[in-house]
């Protein structure tokens, strides 16, 4: 494969998940895969605790803000292999028709932001969704994607999203 594959990550605002799902794909499938994120109702800023964790973890921040998801479906927008929906509010949303027909499926993750109580209890909010999305990205970017058929990689796909991957 010459060209990496490119993947969407979608959530409602695209302030949280979204961006670090971002962050972590563009860090650890550097080479094989270009992320991207985005937002069926973008807030306009990404959430300060996001780009506090972020930088606390080395990353750099300045890909970092808030998008419509419309940006990526029209002539001219980077052509998506994948398409995960991080929250799920944006699950159930209609999507636009992404060009390509990429493979899509749900990686719910609670959202970080609407946490209620201490700072301390707010950062952790963060710091869990960050290491669900590592998790099951790290898990992502080791799949077989050229050695597997179209449905064998899509139940994988699925499975990543449920937290139930099977090995090999």
């Amino acid at each position: 494969m010459s060209e990496p594959y490119n993947v969407l990550f979608l959530c409602t605002g695209n302030s949280a998940r979204s961006i670090l799902a971002e962050a972590i794909l563009n860090r650890v499938g550097a080479g094989k895969f270009k992320a991207y994120s985005a937002g069926s109702h973008p807030k306009g800023e990404v959430h300060p605790y996001a780009l506090q964790l972020l930088k606390s973890l080395n990353y750099d921040t300045s890909f970092a803000r808030s998008k419509d998801w419309q940006g990526f479906a029209v002539p001219g927008a980077p052509e998506m292999n994948f398409v995960f929906t991080v929250c799920d509010n944006a699950a159930e949303e209609s999507c636009p028709v992404w060009p390509g027909q990429p493979m899509t499926a749900h990686w719910g993750v609670p959202d970080p932001a609407a946490v209620e109580g201490t700072e301390a209890e707010k950062h952790l909010a963060f710091a869990e969704a960050y290491r669900m999305l590592n998790n099951r990205i790290s898990i992502f970017v080791s799949l077989p994607i050229n050695a597997v058929d179209k449905l064998a990689l899509q139940k994988r796909l699925d499975e990543i999203g449920r937290n139930l991957p099977k090995a090999g």
